[in-house]
């Protein structure tokens, strides 16, 4: 089940971890998409605090909400890119766009086989998106402090086994959010240090969250191809045994 949008709103942009943690992913996003220019950009879930670099440069900027979660005004002071979609049936034609990022929106999904089918459509050829969930091995999904700690956490090995299920080419996978789920000093102090080691561990089990890019891959042509020989006479003796 989705998560409420004020309580997602609270978290990010009202208290202290939720800051942390947004720089965290954010900038982990912006390693794997550094510029969007010229490009249509959208993100399901809650997926607003990731998109904010993208404003100024993209074509346009889509913030799908999912209905059981609720829909807030974004982003603030500008005028309104969000909307309420349902979370299988999204108002964007099909191909339209060139960037997708879900962040707490697979992991709260109750049909996930059928929103990856329908960020599958909505993704243009060659389109691009990053899937972030909590992941199974990370602290954060073990606390109900933080949105983490709802929802289906996944480890990469089975975020990308259902990728390539539903169509999709794996591109850069990651890992982010190191620091512990707790607003002490001591830890938020802590963060760049903690993120730098985190990218260094060889696994990407310490991360709280885990992030892979995939591509949306085009089905082959489908049918058999049939070879067909016609016999057509060869006019070079024409006149020959019919003399004219």
């Amino acid at each position: 089940m989705h998560q409420d949008v004020q309580d997602l709103r609270s978290f990010y942009y009202r208290s202290t971890l939720g800051r942390a943690a947004q720089v965290s992913i954010r900038d982990r996003l912006l390693e794997i998409w550094p510029e969007a220019k010229g490009q249509t950009v959208a993100g399901f879930g809650f997926a607003v605090p990731l998109l904010t670099p993208y404003l100024s440069e993209a074509r346009r900027v889509i913030a799908l909400m999912p209905a059981p979660q609720g829909v807030m005004h974004w982003p603030a002071g500008l005028p309104n890119v969000s909307v309420l979609a349902e979370e299988t049936r999204w108002p964007i034609e099909t191909g339209r766009l060139d960037k997708l990022v879900l962040l707490h929106g697979l992991e709260g999904s109750e049909h996930p086989s059928d929103l990856l089918a329908e960020c599958w459509r909505a993704l243009g050829p060659g389109g691009r998106a990053v899937f972030i969930v909590p992941s199974r091995g990370g602290l954060w999904s073990r606390s109900d402090a933080t949105p983490f700690g709802y929802g289906q956490p996944y480890t990469p090995g089975q975020l990308e086994i259902l990728l390539k299920r539903h169509g999709f080419t794996l591109g850069t996978a990651r890992s982010a959010l190191f620091l512990p789920p707790t607003g002490r000093r001591f830890w938020l102090r802590s963060q760049g240090l903690m993120e730098r080691l985190g990218r260094c561990l060889p696994s990407m089990l310490a991360g709280g969250v885990v992030m892979v890019e995939a591509m949306k891959r085009l089905p082959a042509p489908g049918g058999r191809i049939r070879a067909e020989r016609r016999r057509q006479p060869v006019g070079a003796l024409k006149g020959v045994t019919r003399p004219a």
